[in-house]
């Protein structure tokens, strides 16, 4: 079974910075495009930012200029990057990784923004 780790989240205060790291299996790292997502209570799980297996990036409106996705292929890792972070920000961030009709998800990680 194809298994995505995600590691880093925490409590930063506002305007702190965060970096996520997301470990996936060889055999879909080189394949799958991997993003990572967020869910607020409440709310339904909304799109963060994406990287293709070729390295083309696309963030949602709202982190743009601010959070960074990077992946790096020795190592299998796929990053994110969070600075000047909002209280808005605060969820639980999921890395997921796709190509077609295939989806996989890790267990999320909590980020929570709050003085």
């Amino acid at each position: 079974q194809v298994q995505l780790v995600e590691s880093g989240g925490g409590l930063v205060q506002p305007g702190g910075s965060l970096r996520l790291s997301c470990a996936a299996p060889v055999s879909i790292f080189s394949i799958y495009d991997i993003g990572w997502y967020r869910q607020a209570p409440g709310k339904q799980r909304e799109l963060v930012a994406t990287i293709t297996s070729r390295g083309r990036t696309k963030y949602a409106d709202s982190v743009t200029g601010r959070f960074t996705i990077s992946r790096d292929n020795a190592k299998k890792m796929v990053y994110l990057q969070m600075n000047s972070l909002k209280p808005e920000d605060t969820a639980v961030y999921y890395c997921s990784a796709k190509r077609g009709l295939a989806s996989y998800w890790g267990q999320g990680t909590q980020v929570t923004v709050s003085s």
